[in-house]
C-alpha cells in the first residue's frame, strides 16, 4: 500500500485554507476528486442535483463498500492557523470550526487505501467514496439520501475529528429547520400607532410562547431559535416584517415532526394576535441515526489493530498551549464521550483530564442512548448499515465550533491522526470485504433495528436544496 500522509497533509492544508461554507464548497469538492481522478476512481460531479457533492468509485461487483466525507467549514470562525490566541485570517470570516478539513480527507485517504489493499491483493469488490457537502445547517445527506445516492451501499463508514479515540454509539436526534417570516403594517409609532400592526410584535410572542411550550415537551427535545431580521433599527416606525429562525429537534422524525407542527401553532397565536400574516418556510431537515452493532465492533477492533502514531516534544509543547485557553467543563461536550453512560464517561474523561493529547482509545459499548446533538449521518443510516468514529485531532476537550478547534485544524499532530485515521477506515473496508457474513449481519440487524419499515425522507419533495 503507498504512503498517502504527505499528499493526504497537504490536501487538508487545502481544505483549511478554502474554509468554504455549505454548498458553496467548489474548491473543496475540486481538490478532493482530483486527488481522487488521479488515483484512478471514476468521478461522478453534481449528484442529486447539488454542485458540490460527489461520488468517486473503484472496482466492481459486491460487496460496495461506502465511506463518507465532509468539507463544508463554519461562518464566523476566522482564525489563524497553529497560534494558540485567537487571531482572525483577514481574507476570511470562516474556519473549520468542527474539522471537516481533516474529516473529509481522512475520507479520501482512506478510500484510496482500501483501493490499494483490494488490488495488491486481487480481492473483488468495489470502494465508493460519497462526497457530502452542508453537514453544517444543510442537511446535506438528508438530501443525498432522498435522491437514491446511497441506495447501492452494502455498508457506510465514516469519522469525526475530535478530543479523544472512541467509537460513536447511540442515535443522533432528529431535527428540522425553519423560518417564520411575519408581515404586519408600517405606521408612524407615536402619532398613528393605532394604524399599525407590527410585525416585530408578533415575532415577540411567538418566541415568549414558544419558551412557555418547553415546559411541556419531552426531556431530551430541543428548541433553539436566531432572530434573523427584527424589521429596522428605528424605534419610531412600527416594524412591518420580522423573521426567525428555529432548529427543532427530538429523538425521531415522527417526534420532531409533532414538535414542529406545536411550534407553528405557537406562530400562527401570535399572528392572530396582533393581526400579522406569517409564512413558515420549511429549510431542512434530518433523521435520527441508527446504530449498528455490527460495524461499531468491527471499528473499535480497526482502531486497536492500527499503531497509533507518536508525538514530538514539540508538538505536546503547542498543545499544552492550547489546552491552557479553556478548562475543563469543555471535557464532557467532546464528541468522544457524547451520549457515554456516567461510569464510562467518569473513566476515559479522567483519561482526557490527565493527557495532552490522547493516545488510547476508549472502550467500546454498544449503547440504547441519545446523542445530544444531530447528523445528516442519520438519514443513510436509516436506508444502510453505517457507523462511525471520533479520532483525536484536538487537545482533549476543544470546545467544538470554536477557534480553537480551528487553529489546530493544521497541526502536525492533528495531521497525524488524520492519517491513523484514513487507515482505520480502509482496515474496517477490507475486513468488511474479507468476510462477507459480518456485512449480511450488519444488514439484518438495520432490518430488525427498522422493521423493515419504508424510509421517508423528513425533507418535503418540494424543497431543493438551498444552492443559492
Amino acid at each position: 500500500m503507498k504512503d498517502y500522509e504527505g499528499l493526504l497533509t497537504e490536501l487538508n492544508a487545502k481544505i483549511w485554507d478554502y474554509a468554504e461554507l455549505k454548498f458553496h464548497e467548489t474548491r473543496s469538492m475540486t481538490a478532493h476528486t482530483k486527488v481522487l481522478e488521479e488515483a484512478g476512481f471514476t468521478v461522478v460531479r453534481g449528484v442529486a442535483g447539488i454542485p458540490t457533492a460527489f461520488t468517486a468509485a473503484w472496482g466492481e461487483g459486491k460487496p460496495v463498500i461506502g465511506i463518507l466525507a465532509e468539507y463544508d467549514a463554519l461562518n464566523g470562525l476566522s482564525q489563524v492557523a497553529n497560534v494558540s490566541e485567537k487571531k482572525l485570517r483577514p481574507e476570511t470570516e470562516n474556519g473549520h470550526g468542527c474539522g471537516h478539513c481533516l474529516l473529509g480527507t481522512a475520507s479520501v485517504g482512506g478510500t484510496m487505501m482500501l483501493k490499494d489493499m483490494l488490488e495488491d491483493t486481487c480481492t473483488p469488490g468495489t470502494v465508493v467514496l460519497v462526497g457530502c457537502p452542508a453537514e453544517e445547517g444543510g442537511s446535506g445527506k438528508t438530501f443525498l439520501t432522498r435522491a437514491g445516492v446511497f441506495d447501492g451501499l452494502d455498508i457506510a463508514l465514516t469519522w469525526h475529528p475530535g478530543g479523544g479515540n472512541s467509537v460513536f454509539s447511540g442515535s443522533f436526534m432528529a431535527n428540522c429547520q425553519v423560518r417564520f417570516r411575519f408581515r404586519g403594517v408600517s405606521a408612524h409609532a407615536a402619532c398613528a400607532p393605532q394604524l399599525g400592526r407590527s410585525a416585530l410584535d408578533a415575532m415577540e410572542l411567538m418566541d415568549v410562547g414558544v419558551n412557555y411550550l418547553r415546559e411541556h415537551m419531552e426531556a431530551t427535545d430541543r428548541i433553539h431559535y436566531a432572530i434573523l431580521n427584527t424589521g429596522g433599527s428605528s424605534p419610531n416606525v412600527v416594524q412591518n416584517f420580522a423573521e426567525v429562525r428555529y432548529l427543532i429537534r427530538s429523538t425521531s422524525n415522527e417526534k420532531v415532526k409533532k414538535l414542529y407542527e406545536r411550534v407553528c401553532r405557537v406562530a400562527k397565536g401570535a399572528a392572530e394576535m396582533t393581526e400579522t400574516e406569517v409564512e413558515i418556510v420549511f429549510e431542512k431537515a434530518c433523521s435520527d441515526s441508527i446504530s449498528n452493532a455490527v460495524l461499531e465492533k468491527l471499528l473499535y477492533e480497526s482502531m486497536q489493530e492500527e499503531p497509533y502514531p507518536s508525538f514530538s516534544d514539540e508538538e505536546l509543547t503547542f498543545a499544552r498551549e492550547i489546552r491552557a485557553t479553556y478548562t475543563d467543563e469543555t471535557m464532557d461536550s467532546d464528541l468522544c464521550v457524547l451520549g457515554c453512560p456516567e461510569f464510562d464517561r467518569r473513566k476515559y474523561l479522567q483519561i482526557m483530564k490527565e493527557a495532552v493529547l490522547v493516545d488510547s482509545i476508549k472502550e467500546y459499548h454498544h449503547l440504547e442512548t441519545t446523542i445530544p446533538g444531530s447528523s445528516d449521518v442519520g438519514d443513510c443510516s436509516q436506508i444502510v448499515p453505517t457507523a462511525q468514529f471520533v479520532g483525536a485531532c484536538f487537545t482533549p476537550g476543544t470546545p467544538g465550533h470554536s477557534w480553537q478547534m480551528v487553529t489546530q485544524g493544521k497541526t502536525s499532530y492533528a495531521s497525524k491522526v488524520m492519517v491513523w485515521s484514513a487507515k482505520v477506515l480502509a482496515r474496517a473496508g477490507y475486513q468488511a470485504i474479507l468476510h462477507p457474513e459480518m456485512i449480511a449481519a450488519a444488514r439484518q440487524e438495520l432490518r430488525e433495528v427498522t422493521g423493515g419499515r419504508e424510509y421517508r425522507c423528513p425533507i418535503p419533495d418540494e424543497i431543493m436544496p438551498p444552492i443559492q
